[in-house]
């Protein structure tokens, strides 16, 4: 097991290099330069293009745009081993700043979007499979097919004009994470506010991930339910319930551990639209807003961050995987 343990772990250097890599050398052949993004504020003042060119000049030299790309990779990469991510092109607030404002927002919405998942999708998947092919089951998958189907940007914005004081009800707020005045609400009352806002952002990341999550449930155990030690088990007398949970449930969970892992980043990209739409302040609008500003340090900042959580996810994945699974060890150990 250590040994399997120690070759993911050594397997996450190369791949944090990839990402990063390939995410800096894209952004750099994007079209639009930040400097002359930056010396377009000026114009209006700078009527001379000479004085113009210059300013645009001095701000390549001011960042280092001037060196070539693999130069500036190096250089990047040391400043992020001495966790240096930067200033912010924008308003020359320092990256870790802006990331460290953001992220637990982020966070907290899809740690509220991974508890809701699971709630509903597992009980639902599994009582779905004590019956397959019955009229709920065929009901219940027509309905939740349904909902996969459904963009989230679309969903977000019927949410928006039914529940947000659109053209029906107005029982939740439009857009940001606290009311007006919130803060002078008591730490409970600050915290059912912030719930509020969250509700709908929650429900529009929820919806395609349910479904999925709760058919992929209910086809693992479908698969198990049709073992013969199952069967052993009915004839011992055992209730659906028992068999279910004492003898199904961990074999097929072995399947849904690699999907559990790629939840989480899947989760991150959805948040980019789905916090813009709700103008929530989380590690998504901060990276679209930095996308269309060339902001290149916010960026790779972004970047390194999520690659960290992403990382982490498919380790711990490989780790539980490998618990649950011997055969993976035994693998490792005769170097197949």
């Amino acid at each position: 097991m250590k040994q399997y343990v120690l070759k993911r772990f050594f397997l996450l250097l190369p791949t944090f290099l990839g990402i990063t890599g390939l995410t800096f050398f894209m952004l750099q052949l994007a079209p639009g330069d930040p400097a002359a993004l930056k010396a377009q504020s000026f114009t209006e003042l700078l009527a001379d293009p000479q004085q113009t060119e210059a300013v645009v000049t001095e701000t390549q030299k001011l960042y280092g745009l001037e060196k070539p790309l693999s130069l500036q990779y190096l250089l990047w990469l040391k400043r992020i081993v001495l966790f240096d991510f930067g200033e912010s092109y924008r308003d020359h607030r320092p990256v870790m700043a802006k990331i460290a404002e953001a992220l637990p927002i982020t966070l907290l919405l899809n740690a509220l979007t991974l508890l809701v998942i699971f709630v509903i999708a597992f009980p639902l998947g599994a009582y779905n499979a004590l019956k397959p092919n019955s009229f709920h089951d065929r009901v219940s998958a027509l309905f939740l097919f349904l909902l996969y189907s459904l963009p989230s940007f679309w969903f977000a914005l019927l949410l928006i004009v039914l529940f947000a004081g659109g053209d029906y009800l107005n029982l939740f707020p439009l857009i940001g994470i606290f009311s007006d005045g919130a803060e002078r609400l008591p730490w409970y009352g600050r915290i059912g506010n912030l719930l509020w806002h969250l509700i709908l952002p929650v429900i529009v990341l929820s919806v395609a991930n349910i479904a999925f999550l709760s058919r992929f449930v209910r086809a693992s155990l479908v698969e198990v339910m049709k073992k013969e030690y199952i069967r052993t088990a009915y004839a011992k007398g055992l209730s659906p319930f028992q068999v279910m949970v004492k003898h199904a449930f961990k074999n097929a969970l072995l399947p849904l551990v690699t999907l559990f892992g790629s939840l989480l980043p899947a989760l991150l990209s959805g948040s980019v639209i789905v916090e813009q739409i709700f103008s929530i302040p989380g590690m998504g609008r901060l990276s679209f807003e930095s996308v269309l500003a060339r902001d290149y340090p916010v960026i790779m900042g972004i970047t390194v961050m999520t690659a960290t959580l992403m990382l982490i996810s498919y380790f711990v994945t490989d780790i539980v995987y490998g618990f649950l699974d011997p055969r993976l060890r035994l693998h490792e150990r005769r170097g197949l």
